[in-house]
């Protein structure tokens, strides 16, 4: 697993050492009051790193350090990650009024508003300050903090250098970018869980973009919150991930009570969280989740930061995002690697895979970080992502389809070569039906088995039928709900059909 060294109780791994020591040198080649921004993927030890390079600065230089955070479990996190690497830090949170006892202290660790009112009403003045670290720096409320340490060096630390705020890119503050491992690197070097990813269809037409840039709630509720897209759901989670430790991430809150309901409906071990609960309900949850093998955890974004439960092994996306940040967060909670996991499962129902591409591939940093505008202009849009989609079998289903050799129908060319031909449309459909309905009679026992095999097919059908209506140009919601109704009683008409000239 690498090569570990060691730092008094602490230990880290070389590709950390090799980041830390790229850090220091930066810092004494820059003047003393540099801002400089760190990337380094979720689980790849951010909190770690920062915690040492805290205590190697007090050591070296002798100045003071504070690490900012902008939840106050962040900050618990942190102040007993550095009392393990023998850092005494004191955590400013909102009991603390004043700090009489500042000498006693070479590190303090606080929450971003609860330290800038201190700083505003002059309640606390802190003297001596070298380095301030700014965990989760994407976030733009650090930036307020700014102004009462510009003597100071500011070390932003992020796993996606892009500002959660349009209009205020990172590179207005921070003079420099230094990049970490990759998440692929984390994943060869057994650091990282690799995740095995699964797109579903879904047309995301009917939702609005809010003036941060991302999709608003309420739009997310009303798509998400439907029959169908809530099947689909409960569809997905049966054919890739029951029986496993489930965190499914939803947009919006009436859309995460749906799910619970229809999950507890099914039977399914589940639990709704969101920012509503109280510390104490938030917790008995989390101890549930944690204590339960196939757990369904249902919440809004809630627990895309300071969340951790290695133990969890499929993240369903059930909502869309813009937000390149929100992605890597959501995905990043069930990265973590344990002896008896190797591997996540990731299904996505709101077209993120295709908009951001797979969780592990290479990422251009430098480039987002200094040309932020380009990179957001060009994330792909979602109606040029539904006409590439390509629905696959996933490997389950296609086991029950085994005694059939050819499952695949190319609807585009073939309604291409029949068109060539002079053939009426509507053949490709009936082509379609017809194969569908061999394969559900060539892999069941009765006409029972067979009828329950076509219900799988829905997914595959609701495909078809939506590159059959881009073909006609006539792509309206209401026709290709009809043409699904149609299709599927058809399809029931001729395995009935095919039975009885069996018999």
């Amino acid at each position: 697993m690498g090569t570990k060294t060691a730092y008094s109780e602490k230990t880290l791994y070389d590709y950390q050492l090799e980041d830390l020591n790229n850090i220091f040198t930066c810092l004494e080649e820059s003047p003393s009051n540099i801002n400089l921004l760190y990337q380094l993927p979720t689980g790849g030890g951010k909190t770690v790193i920062f915690s040492e390079i805290a205590k190697r600065y007090i050591a070296q230089m002798g100045k003071k350090v504070v690490v900012l955070t902008h939840r106050i479990e962040l900050s618990q996190q942190t102040s007993r990650m550095l009392e393990g690497f023998g850092v005494r830090n004191k955590v400013i949170s909102s009991e603390v009024k004043e700090l009489p006892d500042e000498e006693k202290y070479q590190c303090f660790v606080a929450m971003v508003e609860t330290l800038n009112n201190r700083l505003q009403e002059k309640a606390i003045e802190l003297h001596g300050i070298g380095l301030v670290i700014i965990d989760e720096a994407h976030y733009n409320s650090f930036r307020k903090l700014f102004k009462y340490f510009e003597d100071s060096i500011i070390l932003g630390v992020t796993a996606t250098p892009l500002s959660s705020n349009i209009k205020l890119p990172m590179k207005d503050h921070y003079k420099k970018l230094i990049v970490g491992e990759s998440i692929a690197n984390l994943i060869g070097k057994k650091f990282l869980a690799e995740a095995n990813m699964y797109s579903y269809d879904v047309s995301l037409k009917s939702l609005k973009l809010g003036i941060h840039g991302d999709y608003t709630v309420r739009s997310s509720d009303e798509l998400y919150s439907n029959h169908q897209m809530l099947g689909k759901l409960v569809g997905a989670y049966e054919e890739l991930a029951k029986g496993t430790k489930t965190l499914i991430f939803n947009n919006g809150i009436s859309t995460s009570k749906y799910v619970y309901e229809i999950f507890k409906k099914a039977g399914y071990p589940i639990r709704h969280l969101d920012n509503k609960n109280t510390a104490t309900e938030r917790r008995e949850i989390l101890d549930w989740f944690s204590n339960t093998p196939d757990a369904i955890l249902t919440s809004v974004s809630i627990l895309t930061t300071g969340f951790d439960e290695p133990s969890v092994e499929t993240i369903i996306l059930n909502r869309a995002t813009r937000s390149l940040t929100l992605y890597f967060q959501m995905i990043g909670r069930g990265s973590r690697i344990l002896k008896d996991k190797e591997e996540f499962t990731v299904v996505d129902l709101g077209n993120n895979i295709a908009r951001f591409g797979p969780w592990d591939a290479p990422v251009d940093w430098q480039e987002i970080f200094h040309f932020p505008d380009f990179y957001l202009e060009n994330i792909r849009n979602d109606e040029e992502i539904e006409r590439e989609f390509v629905y696959e079998m996933p490997p389950e289903l296609r086991d029950r389809f085994q005694n059939t050799e050819n499952i695949d129908l190319d609807v585009k060319e073939t309604y291409k070569e029949n068109f060539a031909q002079g053939k009426k449309s509507k053949e490709v459909l009936e082509m379609s039906i017809e194969q569908h309905a061999r394969m559900c009679v060539e892999n069941s026992k009765d006409i029972f088995e067979a009828r329950i095999l076509a219900k799988l097919l829905r997914e595959e059908i609701q495909y078809r039928i939506k590159q059959y209506s881009h073909c006609i140009m006539n792509n309206t919601q209401n026709y290709r709900d009809w043409l699904q109704e149609d299709y599927e009683r058809r399809l029931r008409l001729r395995i009935s059909q095919l039975y009885a000239a069996r018999l």
